[in-house]
């Protein structure tokens, strides 16, 4: 599988349906945002469906969740919303015991890696994150398993426990192969039987095979957004972005 990480956004514009929208103004999509919502109200809310392909070691899928969550916060007196993640390797042969980031980041993008880490720590910053290089990284497939094991107790544990494993992973040095981290992230959203689950490397694979089947085979990086099953976004994408998706999906 050819992946890649999309280290270099552009932020000025996204695609949808084949079409390029120019971001506007925030400030303007906010207090558009928030008249609609009042005559969403009096009408009743739309449905919006949003299928989430990412990866728990992807820097970008973390910062794209945070602009989705300030776009849903601004609509969600305007929309009702189902979101779904689905797994994505940006390396399928990463190690399972773990490797340091930093050397894991320098042999595979060489002279790049402390350009991609600068930009990576100020991208964060601007969330009022810090970007933690200290730690492991490794196989992702354990953190994909019981993200599908959380989406079966509900969406909102699903979409909570990404953010756990993400911050955990991003922002605190942890493991994403860890065990422990792995199933005290899921105790902290409520997940029930976490570690049962985990203890077993077979339970949840074939649901992981079938996702990736399913919708990462048409894709070649993350994070990748299709809203209302034919909206596509790509990148981490500010909210006004998300905004301007909703907009569409929803007419």
């Amino acid at each position: 599988m050819n992946v890649f990480i999309p280290h270099n956004q552009n932020f000025s514009m996204f695609v949808l349906n084949s079409t390029t929208f120019k971001c506007r103004n925030f400030k303007k999509y906010s207090r558009h945002t928030k008249l609609m919502a009042q005559s969403a109200s009096n009408a009743g809310k739309k449905l919006i469906k949003i299928d989430v392909s990412s990866d728990s070691v992807c820097p970008w899928c973390f910062v794209g969740k945070k602009n989705l969550d300030k776009a849903l916060a601004l609509s969600k007196d305007q929309y009702d919303f189902e979101i779904k993640w689905h797994p994505f390797f940006l390396d399928p042969s990463a190690p399972k015991e773990g490797i340091n980031k930093k050397d894991y980041y320098k042999n595979k993008f060489g002279s790049r890696a402390d350009q991609m880490h600068a930009r990576m720590s100020q991208v964060f910053k601007g969330h009022g994150l810090y970007y933690d290089l200290s730690g492991l990284t490794g196989s992702s497939l354990d953190s994909h398993r019981l993200i599908l094991f959380a989406g079966k107790q509900g969406l909102d544990k699903q979409h909570n426990l990404v953010e756990e494993l993400m911050n955990g992973y991003f922002t605190q040095g942890k493991f994403i192969g860890d065990k422990d981290f792995l199933v005290e992230s899921a105790r902290k959203v409520g997940l029930e039987g976490a570690a049962e689950f985990l203890q077993d490397p077979n339970n949840g694979l074939q649901e992981v095979n079938e996702e990736l089947g399913n919708y990462s085979a048409n894709i070649s990086g993350v994070p990748h957004y299709v809203i209302n099953g034919k909206h596509q976004l790509s990148g981490g994408q500010p909210a006004e972005v998300f905004l301007r998706a909703f907009q569409v999906a929803a007419n």
